[in-house]
């Protein structure tokens, strides 16, 4: 498939089934995921291997875990590294789908959405009327975890920006910024592979992480070089960031807003999409609420809104 939507206006589901396998990231188990059309809003997963269970809609409020992937409790069940599969269908345009998971991590095939953009591709794409966006509050919202940040401010069309700042001379200060259509998305990000320090490797695998990880499905930074080159962009990591950023948007859905992260993280990126969520409900910036009111993402966050100052550029 070559046409994808020209912009964010419309809402798509998956015109047939489209499947893929592979590895998880973290588990190191081969899992499976079926794509297939789904006429209500929003993602829906159900269980390839547990069929009975009830079909669960991916929300902010599913969120139970951000370190080094975005991990969902939905209700008896656990599904890890979603962002990559997430930010493939909103990045393409498909606003509904249903998501039917064998394992409990989605696979991580090359390290890219590119594959889930493939299979997408493979689907095809059925229109389903106008997208409906709740609007957001005139003022930004702004998250701050650590050292990094997130805005997300009302605009005209999608715009996505990303800057990271690493001490490896490999990565070094990267700045990405792009007014976001499918098409866009698919030839400037979803490429992107997800990246790591080799300094980084042993602690992380003797923390049983990363059993799946591989120089053929991830890039490892080593200093000043990469251990697997050739890259497929010389900005590769700021633009995963950006990849990440979107996927873990989908939770919300595509806001209408420019939506800045800075040395963003998946807890960083999911604390503003609850933001955003409780701000579309509300109709205000969650400011000032109790944080035993909100979501785990948003509750370990900083949010504070209004006039921002002008960052300075990386």
């Amino acid at each position: 498939m070559t046409n994808w939507p020209c912009d964010y206006n419309q809402a798509w589901t998956l015109a047939r089934a489209s499947e893929r396998s592979g590895v998880g990231l973290h588990s190191g188990q081969t899992g499976r995921v079926r794509l297939q059309p789904s006429d209500r809003a929003g993602y829906w997963v159900g269980w390839l291997d547990d069929p009975g269970l009830p079909l669960h809609r991916l929300e902010p409020q599913c969120v139970a875990d951000t370190r080094l992937c975005t991990a969902l409790v939905l209700g008896q069940r656990r599904l890890a590294t979603v962002e990559h599969l997430l930010a493939a269908l909103a990045g393409c345009g498909v606003s509904q789908a249903e998501l039917w998971v064998e394992g409990e991590e989605v696979p991580l095939l090359d390290g890219s959405a590119l594959p889930w953009v493939e299979a997408i591709g493979e689907a095809g794409l059925r229109n389903c009327g106008r997208r409906q966006v709740p609007a957001l509050p005139a003022d930004p919202i702004l998250i701050h975890q650590g050292t990094g940040f997130a805005l997300a401010q009302p605009a005209d069309r999608l715009r996505l920006s990303a800057a990271v700042d690493y001490p490896q001379p490999a990565i070094g200060r990267q700045f990405f910024s792009l007014e976001l259509t499918p098409a866009l998305f698919v030839e400037a990000i979803a490429p992107a592979r997800t990246f790591g320090f080799r300094e980084q490797v042993d602690q992380l695998l003797a923390a049983g992480l990363i059993k799946g990880g591989a120089l053929d499905n991830a890039l490892v930074c080593d200093g000043d070089h990469w251990l697997n080159p050739p890259l497929r962009f010389a900005d590769e990591p700021v633009r995963h960031k950006l990849l990440d950023l979107l996927g873990d948007l989908a939770l919300v859905g595509l806001p209408q807003a420019h939506v800045f992260a800075y040395r963003g993280s998946h807890g960083l990126h999911t604390a503003l999409a609850a933001a955003i969520a409780t701000a579309q409900v509300n109709g205000f910036n969650p400011v000032g609420m109790a944080s035993d009111s909100l979501p785990l993402t948003l509750s370990t966050a900083s949010v504070t809104t209004g006039p921002l100052p002008s960052p300075a550029r990386p």
